[in-house]
């Protein structure tokens, strides 16, 4: 085993650092241990540690588009993983899918509470909106409002008791609202591309080896093709194909849909649990726009079909969004 390098001051003797990698869960090119999260660099996964005494947050930090609101085109996201340690050191990580990130926030919350799971900034600012969101609730006068915030919240906590049913929901919904929005023509363009860089990379094979000129550059060239397009979730696969996405997001809503089972009269439906839409019920309750929550819903939904590529908002706002405007588009608000 490659030595992870360390962040931080703690150094965990090889034996139990290899063991503890060796056993921790993985989450794309990063993992989570007993001692230890592990970081990937560009090019190898899991090649930093930092010792969970060394963390002070870990928190997910996505660099977007503007474009993914509207029914035109997809989700253009970047999701990094950030490890603060030590005195505001950061480590941050690409993943490929924005849903590995969320699966491994959702295991350091249950096994390490005491972690923060924002970046310092999102932290003040979800401080200042539970201040203000408080006030608001301190002035709530309907006997109605009150009771139907106090089931938000309940609802809220069940949630969160189970954080990866809500997470995968989330991350289907958005995998088919990606795969239903894609043309057809990139990926006849994409596997045409790449049955060229194959050709090219057989064909830099036969040169290498019979010593014709340039075979170093067809094989490179083949290469790239076919790393380029693999990596970039075009070409049909075995979970990238209408009927894998189809089975899976059926797979995740059924799944809630056990889930809720034992909890009497869940505010939503269970293709649309999701905190994140809790929450704005909530906040539309509090402003005194509905004091209920079937009317709290309506207007919730409508809220998300007024946002657009036109509309600014804030970046944890607009992460929120992505989480659950995907669960309505492809329900069509149903």
């Amino acid at each position: 085993m490659m030595r992870p390098r360390r962040l931080g001051a703690t150094e965990l003797p090889y034996e139990e650092l290899r063991e503890d990698k060796k056993r921790c869960r993985r989450f794309g090119p990063c993992g989570v241990g007993k001692r230890a999260i592990y970081v990937g660099s560009f090019y190898i996964e899991r090649r930093y540690y930092a010792a969970f005494p060394d963390i002070e947050r870990v928190f997910k930090r996505v660099a977007m588009s503007r474009g993914g609101f509207t029914g035109r085109g997809v989700f253009a996201s970047l999701p990094y993983l950030v490890v603060e340690y030590g005195n505001g050191q950061q480590r941050q990580c690409l993943f490929k899918h924005e849903e590995q990130v969320d699966r491994l926030l959702d295991s350091i919350r249950a096994e390490h509470p005491e972690l923060s799971t924002y970046s310092a900034e999102a932290e003040r600012k979800l401080k200042e909106k539970e201040r203000v969101m408080e006030e608001k609730a301190a002035r709530i006068v309907s006997g109605k409002a009150r009771n139907a915030v106090e089931s938000l919240e309940r609802a809220i906590r069940y949630l969160e008791k189970n954080a990866p049913l809500y997470t995968e929901l989330s991350a289907s919904a958005r995998k088919k609202r990606t795969f239903d929005r894609s043309r057809p023509a990139y990926k006849w363009a994409a596997l045409f591309i790449t049955l060229m860089g194959l050709a090219a990379f057989i064909y830099g094979v036969w040169a290498l080896i019979t010593h014709a000129g340039f075979g170093m550059y067809f094989l490179l060239f083949g290469l790239a093709a076919m790393f380029l397009f693999s990596s970039a979730n075009v070409l049909p696969t075995v979970k990238n194909n209408r009927r894998y996405v189809e089975r899976r997001l059926a797979a995740a809503q059924a799944e809630m849909e056990r889930y809720l089972g034992a909890y009497r009269d869940f505010p939503v439906p269970a293709c649309y649990a999701h905190p994140g839409v809790l929450r704005r019920m909530k906040e539309i309750i509090l402003d005194g726009r509905a004091d209920g929550t079937a009317q709290a819903f309506e207007l919730m939904k409508e809220d998300l079909k007024a946002l657009n590529s036109s509309v600014t908002v804030e970046q944890d706002e607009y992460e929120e969004i992505m989480a659950i405007k995907p669960m309505f588009l492809v329900m069509d608000y149903r």
